[in-house]
């Protein structure tokens, strides 16, 4: 087996939000065809167990535990040069200097970098040759900034404008240095096609999949709402996008649809809510549940599962696990723009809050379970880990060689950020 070098930004386990599942599910598949040697952030006190995990599966790790306030004080560094935020909030002398030593120490001639920082980290060649240098940057993060920037005042605004053009441009040197690059759906890859037009020979794409035998419905799953007709949204609530869309519901649409459904409640699951997301339950019929075990028994007992975000990238791992549960969801087109699904059959897409309100006015009157069973069976077709993960393999230079079993890492608490 060749040894491969895997940098991610955040530790790939659990895998309980979108930037972990899908790392999670690429450490998983090359275990199988390399020696990995796995560098990564820890964020929070909790990931100590979960890395020392990680670490008895690869080769050999590097976690560094990086406060979030303290990263943040070094990202205003790039505010005194003409530099992304990002890329000093991910920048560590330790993990560097771990990443020179193993390249010094092992004949590494493959690299992996998850997220555009990460590639700050990996040179073009050590003293064994050439490294061949591929980059997940999963979506187009700078296109997020001109997102966020929107909906701001100045002088945040100017701001989030900034790191986006200049997260653009680290991104563009990064794609022309590397070897290839991968995006997370075909519509993000042809996106940063667009924006990177120098590398578009390098883009390609690898699409998420869905653990369906995990998220599949079960009559075993309790119900936690108590009898009363519940929305769910499920994500971490301390993520801004997520935080804005379900503020924005919960005020906007929840309380319209109460006109109508007075014993309706509107779930929000998901855990470190902060406290514009906490202050959420004074409303009428909204629950704020925080971190939970297990989101399964929330998606297989609601009566709908909504994603109205209005800021998005790539693709919502939220709706996907949704779908997989034989769920019908109703979500914003933004929510829906990384997703292969057709809408009205599959999904239902509403865009502003008189959509969501009629739409969902219209499932709570009369459902049409076919939407959950057809989007179970696209998640079955299209979201298939196994299947879609083999182009990565392939960029990497798998193929040639038969997999080797490798032990599952448990799921202990990876449901606890939903």
């Amino acid at each position: 087996m060749r040894d491969l070098l895997f940098l991610c930004h955040r530790l790939p386990f659990p895998p309980n939000k979108g930037e972990k599942i899908r790392a999670y599910h690429a450490l998983q598949y090359l275990r199988r065809h390399f020696r990995v040697h796995l560098g990564s952030f820890l964020d929070y006190d909790e990931d100590v167990g979960d890395a020392r995990q990680l670490a008895a599966e690869c080769a050999s790790s590097c976690f560094v535990r990086m406060p979030p306030h303290w990263a943040r004080l070094s990202g205003l560094s790039a505010l005194l040069r003409d530099e992304a935020l990002s890329l000093p909030y991910f920048r560590h002398a330790t993990l560097q200097r771990w990443v020179n030593k193993t390249l010094a120490e092992r004949r590494i001639t493959t690299c992996l970098a998850y997220s555009g920082p990460m590639a700050q980290y990996l040179p073009s060649s050590t003293q064994h040759g050439p490294l061949w240098r591929v980059l997940d940057l999963v979506d187009v993060d700078s296109e997020k900034w001109h997102g966020y920037a929107d909906d701001k005042p100045w002088p945040i605004s100017g701001l989030y404008r900034r790191e986006g053009r200049l997260l653009l441009e680290f991104e563009r040197k990064a794609a022309a240095e590397f070897d290839r690059v991968l995006l997370v759906s075909p519509a993000e890859a042809d996106l940063f096609k667009r924006r990177a037009p120098e590398s578009a020979t390098k883009v390609d794409y690898y699409s998420n999949g869905v653990d369906s035998s995990y998220f599949a419905p079960l009559p075993a799953h309790p119900s936690p709402f108590g009898g009363a007709p519940a929305i769910v949204f499920t994500g971490a609530m301390d993520y801004e996008p997520n935080i804005e869309a379900a503020s924005w519901f919960a005020q906007r649409v929840m309380q319209q649809l109460r006109t109508q459904h007075a014993d309706l409640e509107f779930h929000i699951v998901g855990s470190r809510p902060t406290a514009a997301v906490r202050d959420l339950r004074h409303l009428p019929g909204i629950k704020v549940t925080g971190t939970v075990p297990d989101v399964r028994p929330y998606l297989q007992h609601a009566a709908l599962v909504v994603a109205p975000l209005r800021v998005a990238r790539g693709v919502q791992n939220k709706v996907l696990e949704a779908m997989a549960m034989c769920k019908t969801v109703i979500a914003s087109p933004q929510a829906l723009q990384g997703i292969d699904a057709t809408h009205g059959t599959e999904v239902l897409c509403a865009d502003g809050g008189a959509e969501f309100i009629s739409v969902i006015c219209r499932q709570l009157h009369a459902p049409d379970a076919g939407i959950g069973v057809a989007a179970r069976r696209r998640i079955l077709t299209d979201y298939v880990w196994g299947r879609n993960l083999q182009r990565l393999g392939r960029v990497l230079g798998i193929g040639s060689s038969t997999p080797v079993p490798v032990p599952e890492i448990h799921r202990t608490s990876m449901e606890r950020t939903s």
